[in-house]
């Protein structure tokens, strides 16, 4: 008796078999209510950056969370708050991160601003690693102004093939390009003066999201509205960053069977065994309160002509997948 207890004692310590391991992520991912993720690889890691989902003046910081296979999540807490953001007040949202030279920049919304007289916009926070501490990169907003009547929100920065940055942002149903500068202060206007490209597509509303696959510009929204069933997600593709883009149809949208509202998205690339997931927020049926919405992972594929087939969003998730 007294062996078998060793023995028991022994397991216990070891920790659980392969065969007891969970080898599937489940949706949502992770607990809480957060939104608008972006889903990010750095080393051997892959990270999600998302909104604390809460009303306005209570969304005020940013968690991240890390994984080493889509299972097991690490909360990274309060990365960033507007205690080291002295220009925002309240609406933090939409974060977009992206490492240049050793160092992490997270693009932000904050304020939410409805006109140029007040003060607020798109923000950078820099710092040494992916979780932070971030500290402000400018202590003034990048963008605090309206042009092309896009609201500065729902920021996104593409690295292009040619080590080029861009950042992509837009609400209020306009999407505007611009080219970042080498430290990520300012725009290097185009060749014809401008600042600012207006590359709005059809039925585009918010979260603007871009990837290069093949060669092809693939630029990803979200549309209806965003406390609404009809949040969703379509794309086009292109042969530039700056389009034109016509929209080729929906891709991710509500299952009445499972979840509600799904939209506001980012895509991670595993390009080792070229495995795509789409990373996006959805609500659960049983919830009517605008901001109880959940981020979860789901995959992506492709058909022969490059086109995106329709995301089955499920309550499964993705398989456990170390990089």
């Amino acid at each position: 008796m007294k062996q078998l207890i060793v023995c028991a004692a022994l397991l216990l310590a070891a920790g659980p078999t392969p065969a007891q391991e969970k080898k599937k992520a489940g949706n949502p991912v992770f607990p809480g209510w957060y939104a608008d993720p972006e889903g990010i690889i750095y080393g051997k890691k892959y990270w999600i950056f998302p909104t604390y989902s809460a009303p306005y003046n209570k969304q005020v910081f940013f968690d991240a969370f890390s994984s080493p296979d889509l299972v097991r999540w690490t909360k990274h807490p309060h990365i960033l708050d507007t205690a080291s953001i002295k220009w925002a007040k309240r609406a933090m949202w939409a974060p977009s991160v992206i490492e240049k030279d050793k160092k992490y920049y997270l693009f932000f919304g904050a304020n939410d601003i409805q006109s140029d007289a007040e003060t607020g916009g798109i923000g950078v926070a820099v710092a040494d690693k992916p979780e932070g501490p971030y500290r402000d990169h400018l202590g003034k907003p990048l963008i605090d102004k309206f042009h092309n009547k896009a609201q500065p929100i729902d920021q996104f920065v593409f690295k292009d093939a040619d080590g080029r940055y861009y950042l992509i942002y837009g609400g209020w149903r306009h999407c505007n390009i611009a080219r970042l500068n080498d430290d990520f202060t300012g725009f290097v206007p185009f060749d014809d003066g401008s600042t600012f490209k207006e590359i709005t597509p059809e039925k585009y509303v918010e979260g603007p999201f871009m990837f290069r696959k093949n060669g092809k510009y693939y630029f990803m929204w979200s549309e209806g509205g965003w406390t609404g069933p009809d949040y969703s997600v379509a794309y086009a593709i292109a042969d530039s960053p700056m389009g034109p883009f016509k929209r080729i149809g929906k891709i991710l949208q509500q299952n009445p069977a499972i979840a509600k509202g799904a939209g506001h998205h980012s895509v991670i690339h595993e390009t080792k065994t070229d495995t795509w997931y789409i990373v996006y927020h959805r609500r659960p049926l049983t919830e009517t309160d605008a901001n109880s919405r959940e981020t979860c992972i789901d995959r992506m594929y492709f058909d022969e002509n490059g086109h995106i087939k329709p995301v089955e969003i499920t309550t499964g998730g993705v398989d456990r997948h170390k990089l």
